[in-house]
């Protein structure tokens, strides 16, 4: 899924780098006219290693760049010199990436740490020298190894967000207005379905200098779970989230009803999403009174903590604030 700048699946061809050969030489000197071998081992060939950055929140960089070439190891030298070990290649991604083979689709490994090193296709070994070869029946041998060859190959590139907190709900049920209210983030604001085509990421600021981060996942329709609409592209980013928060408008038709296809859109597409703490929100309350809240109340699900907000008008955003921080902290 691309749009703008967010790029969340990118497949890229990554080679290691061959090893040196070893060295066949001899050991000549002035008054030493048989000083036996001497060759030294081949270098190693480079790796191809994946590294995790916290700075980083989409696979945007690698759009452009998919080839990735380690260098080769430098062969052995007279005196057992070994030659120089090939440079590695470094690919850095967000935390929260998953790297599958690109034929079998298996799961190598997951980055989910700052500055994490995985080595993604391994350098081959260097060669002996000759004088690993040396003998009591053979004083001189005059041959070494070669080095192994390096590795290549086709291999998938998949980011999921890592955030604390992920806001589900269908299009347009508010979910931009109240990340751009309570988070630094800037996403695109409008009044018609799918404004937000990407995932995006907000800091929100908590009490004595604490904070926790805020996804605005995709506004899900019914049959997303299947690919329709925006699909389960979007739905594996809520994969990550320790806390969903459920946003559903208060003008909305049926609460209940809206509730029970957003949770089984997430069923569908993975039953353990039903496992993570939940939190319902009913956005747009301000042009609620107490007695049509109270009318409200009876169409909310029981097993579900809920709580009134308005974020245009600011109203239950603190309340919202300490609740998703007592989920995630207790």
């Amino acid at each position: 899924m691309t749009e703008g700048n967010f790029v969340d699946y990118i497949k890229i061809y990554a080679s290691s780098g061959k090893g040196g050969k070893g060295s066949a030489h001899l050991h000549r000197e002035k008054y030493i006219t048989k000083g036996g071998p001497d060759g030294g081992d081949g270098g190693r060939g480079g790796h191809v290693i994946v590294r995790g950055s916290k700075n980083m929140w989409t696979l945007f960089h690698l759009k452009f760049k998919k080839h990735f070439r380690a260098e080769h190891g430098g062969d052995g030298g007279k005196s057992r010199s070994t030659g120089k070990d090939g440079q590695d290649v470094y690919i850095d991604v967000p935390l929260g990436t998953i790297i599958r083979d690109g034929e079998t689709q298996e799961i190598l490994f997951e980055i989910t740490e700052d500055q994490q090193e995985k080595i993604l296709v391994e350098g081959g070994m260097g060669g002996r020298g000759n004088w690993h070869f040396k003998s009591p029946t053979n004083q001189t041998p005059r041959y070494a190894q070669p080095g192994i060859e390096g590795k290549e190959g086709w291999y998938q590139i998949e980011l999921k967000i890592l955030a604390d907190v992920g806001l589900v709900g269908f299009p347009n049920a508010g979910k931009s207005t109240l990340l751009s209210v309570i988070t630094a983030a800037k996403p695109k604001i409008a009044d018609y379905a799918f404004t937000t085509l990407k995932p995006n990421l907000g800091i929100v600021e908590y009490r004595n200098f604490q904070s926790f981060v805020m996804a605005d996942i995709p506004g899900i329709i019914e049959g997303a779970s299947e690919g329709k609409g925006l699909g389960h592209r979007f739905l594996r980013h809520i994969e990550r989230n320790s806390t969903l928060l459920f946003l559903i408008p208060a003008d909305s038709d049926d609460i209940a009803k809206e509730y029970e296809i957003l949770l089984n859109e997430l069923k569908k597409h993975n039953p353990e999403l039903l496992d993570k703490q939940r939190l319902l929100a009913i956005s747009k309350s301000d042009m609620l009174d107490d007695e049509l809240k109270e009318e409200l109340e009876k169409e909310i699900p029981q097993d579900i903590p809920y709580l009134f907000i308005s974020s245009v008008a600011q109203q239950g955003l603190t309340e919202l604030k300490d609740k998703l921080w007592g989920m995630l902290n207790y």
